[in-house]
């Protein structure tokens, strides 16, 4: 089983730094710069939920009465996240958060089902592969585990080696677990990394590869498809590899860096790049289609579901889009309308489209009509606090992260 959207490695991000602002700036100034001055407008305050908007769902604007659900539970966790996507998942009746201790509670009641200390480093990509979470270890020991999400109960470990420090999974399928580890030199330095392929049944080391020199070990994004292994970093590289052998199928650089997640879709992967979004092709990175927004506006991370390509921009247009071709199926400014904060992670149930927004102020969880992107409701805790929402589904309920508050909202 490939992961879906790119898979976060690495914490030294500009998000994570604007995490770490947050806590002295205000919100409003925070939140003004990264939509790149736009108009702030008032929604009522913290906790408050956009007005009713009287169109129809058709015509892209809000509909209902744009009160949002009371969560069926919330509960304190042990969450410590950088907002993004892959810190939090739903699995096998259970939601977990990235945290230490690991803890996972039951989907339906919110009660624990089990806590693992040092199980995971804080803020590390929960990696699910094959009914297995593949975790990098929170005790710093180099090894890689794999525990079963239901009962947390230990499946798989392994190590790289000796001679590399800090593995770290960046990607998994059905067969491998793809790591990014420092190589160290004598004197317990490290100036370059590897990546490697770990067999998911023995843990054996399948394949490993020395990186560029110049390339880092953070900040790198990686899904798999088929036999291609594709991956991002922060020094404008898209590089893809042979999941068999390591071998690079070929490396280029993006126009800009590229901060997120990015999603491959049969034969592409598609990438956000400042205004652009770019598609090229998996076997040989020719650019195959290109999609632009508007002036003096950026692309966020993108997130597919059902063959559908869903993603904003910082001028707060939401984009239904189809990923095989580029064309355009619904754009909608609801939120843009409604003075809301712009969604940057997606989950779907039915007909409800769910976007999680980043910090906090006039954000939370939007619902949207997933066939026009009108926008239902809003949900915001109240808390004021800085870090971004995250968003997880089971099908049944949706569950909302925010700092350590995590509500299940019912889909």
């Amino acid at each position: 089983m490939s992961k879906g959207p790119g898979t976060t490695f690495g914490r030294s991000s500009r998000r994570r730094i604007l995490r770490l602002a947050g806590g002295g700036i205000t919100m409003a100034a925070l939140g003004a710069g990264l939509t790149g001055c736009e108009d702030e407008l008032a929604t009522g305050g913290e906790g408050s939920t956009p007005p009713p908007r009287s169109a129809s769902p058709e015509d892209g604007k809000a509909s209902g009465d744009g009160k949002a659900p009371e969560p069926l539970w919330t509960k304190s966790t042990s969450a410590q996240t950088y907002g993004d996507n892959d810190e939090l998942v739903a699995v096998d009746g259970v939601v977990i958060a990235s945290g230490d201790p690991l803890t996972a509670f039951d989907g339906a009641s919110g009660e624990e089902r089990w806590s693992l200390p040092d199980g995971a480093v804080p803020g590390a990509p929960l990696l699910l592969g094959d009914g297995t979470l593949y975790l990098e270890s929170g005790k710093y020991d180099g090894s890689v585990a794999g525990y079963v999400p239901g009962s947390g109960k230990e499946a798989w470990r392994s190590r790289l080696g000796k001679e590399y420090r800090q593995p770290r999974p960046v990607a998994v399928d059905a067969e491998q677990v793809y790591v990014i580890a420092e190589i160290l030199e004598a004197d317990g330095s490290s100036h370059t990394n590897v990546i490697a392929a770990l067999n998911s049944g023995t843990g054996k080391v399948a394949w490993k590869e020395q990186r560029d020199l110049g390339t880092q070990q953070n900040g790198v994004h990686a899904a798999v498809q088929g036999r291609y292994l594709v991956y991002t970093d922060f020094k404008n590289n898209l590089t893809v590899r042979d999941t068999a052998t390591g071998k690079q199928v070929w490396t280029q650089k993006t126009t800009k860096t590229s901060y997120g997640p990015f999603v491959v879709h049969q034969d592409l992967v598609i990438v956000p790049q400042g205004q652009r979004l770019q598609a090229f092709a998996l076997s040989d990175g020719s650019e195959k289609w290109s999609v632009r927004a508007e002036e003096f506006t950026t692309f966020r991370e993108p997130t597919l579901l059902e063959d559908v390509l869903y993603i904003a921009d910082s001028g707060r247009t939401l984009w239904a889009v189809e990923p095989g071709t580029g064309k355009k199926i619904w754009q909608s400014t609801a939120v843009k309308d409604a003075g809301g904060q712009v969604p940057r992670q997606f989950v779907k149930v039915g007909g409800t489209l769910y976007g999680a927004t980043d910090l906090d102020k006039q954000g939370g969880v939007h619902a949207f009509d997933a066939k026009a992107g009108g926008l239902r409701w809003t949900f915001n805790d109240g808390s004021g606090d800085y870090h971004a929402w995250l968003v997880a589904t089971d099908g049944k309920r949706v569950f909302a992260l925010h700092g350590k508050k995590l509500h299940a909202l019912p889909a």
